[in-house]
């Protein structure tokens, strides 16, 4: 088939890497890698093969990447083959002029690269942290290094330094870098399964699992309340004056916040779903009818949210302010100016922060209402299939941190035996006899 935009995109997941040629220009064609989470049709790259020199089948073949799919057009990809094979015509081997010019290339010649091709079908915010490692920590410190003199010392020495203070950053720091150094590999920057940064020793992570209990709950509800009726006393330190600008009346030291605020924090605890999923829900992706929430793009892409009753009333009872069901705030215009569009709220860092002060959640995270909803979906005995389902967890080990929460058929055999063996010890029926040990 000949390789258009339209023919590639129509190009079915493969289970193995698959490369098709194009049937007008010999050596022009497209690779296309399994699905994985980082692209769910699996990567696709223009290439362009030929035998340099004399050619003949006693010359192996060589192979010279193009660009992604992503970034390249079909007629611009078919453009640069025929000049790479011109070249060829001329006596030139361009795939081992690359590799020779890639491999003399420093961390930072080729950084601005691989975060186009490698992380093109990252997560804004993901790019943004990425980026901040490269700035703060790998490019001041390698980034003049040739890519392929880089040694695991290197990367190690970096680690510890990251560490000092930042021990979990370390360690992300180490799995960017032998990311980058997998894709230099496969482009040919160095040498075939050169990779410095495997087998540096991360630092031991645990990870953090908070649940709220139902009297928190319960505090946590009366909280809410109280802050979206009444308001929540303002916090006075012992000793410290009241400000001369303060209402005199203790009943006017309160503070409230928004019905929209107050929503946001029932429907994560309600939900699972992560903060900026519900911050940035859209009415126009609401289905009341069915209960569902239908996110065109989440962390982990397209996803349904299904949900319970009491979701369902939360948003019910909203007042549908602007575009988003959390209303957020209108940049200010001056008389004339176009009506600006809405832009969904930030964050809740200050309505959380009164509110758990408010219950005695002292150290809980917004995060931590998602794993609350999880652990109450694991000790009412729902598969962890399912509730990986609800959450939209990609990979199962995410959800298997909830196992032991379970009212799973080992625990339901550890009361059993627990519950004989209990009854036995109360049992009366032998008298205890003097100088029983």
């Amino acid at each position: 088939m000949k390789l258009t935009a339209k023919a590639v995109e129509g190009l079915a997941p493969v289970d193995k890497p698959t490369t098709y040629f194009d049937t007008e220009l010999k050596g022009f064609g497209v690779r296309v890698m399994p699905p994985s989470r980082r692209s769910g049709q699996g990567a696709r790259t223009w290439i362009v093969e030929y035998r340099p020199g004399a050619g003949g089948r006693s010359v192996a073949k060589r192979r010279l990447a193009l660009g992604s799919t992503a970034v390249l057009e079909a007629a611009e990809a078919r453009s640069l083959a025929k000049d790479v094979l011109a070249q060829v015509r001329m006596g030139q081997d361009p795939a081992a002029e690359r590799s020779e010019i890639r491999q003399s290339a420093t961390v930072t010649d080729l950084a601005d690269r691989y975060k186009e091709e490698a992380g093109a079908g990252r997560k804004a915010a993901t790019k943004k942290l990425y980026e901040s490692y490269w700035r703060l920590w790998v490019l001041p410190e390698i980034g003049t290094t040739k890519a392929r003199d880089v040694k695991r010392s290197d990367v190690a020495r970096l680690h510890r330094k990251v560490g000092a203070k930042h021990p979990t950053t370390a360690n992300r720091v180490v799995t960017l870098l032998a990311h980058f150094y997998g894709w230099a590999s496969r482009i040919g920057a160095v040498p075939e399964g050169y990779n410095p940064a495997k087998d540096v020793e991360r630092y031991r992570e645990s990870a953090r699992e908070r649940y709220l209990s139902t009297a928190e709950l319960q505090r946590l509800g009366a909280a809410l309340a109280e802050a979206e009726t009444i308001g929540i006393p303002w916090e006075e330190k012992a000793g410290k004056p009241r400000s001369k600008h303060a209402p005199k009346k203790s009943e006017n030291r309160r503070t409230r916040i928004t019905p929209h605020a107050a929503a946001a924090i029932r429907l994560l605890l309600l939900t699972g779903a992560r903060l900026r999923e519900i911050l940035h829900l859209r009415w126009s992706e609401v289905d009341l009818e069915r209960g569902l929430l239908l996110l065109p793009d989440s962390k982990t892409g397209r996803k349904t949210i299904v949900l319970g009753s009491a979701a369902l009333q939360v948003i019910a009872d909203l007042d549908k302010i602007g575009d988003y069901v959390i209303a957020g705030q209108k940049p200010p215009t001056a008389e004339g100016e176009e009506e600006p569009e809405d832009k969904p709220r930030s964050d809740l860092q200050r309505p959380w922060a009164l509110v758990s002060r408010c219950a005695g959640l002292k150290g809980v995270r917004l995060h931590d209402l998602r794993h609350t909803f999880a652990s109450y979906g694991a000790a009412g005995g729902l598969g962890l299939p399912v509730i990986g389902g609800l959450l939209g967890h990609a990979d199962s080990k995410t959800t298997a941190r909830y196992a032991h929460l379970g009212s799973d058929p080992l625990r339901r055999a550890s009361e059993a035996i627990s519950s004989e063996i209990s009854a036995a010890l109360s049992r009366t029926g032998r008298k205890a006899v003097v100088g029983d040990e």
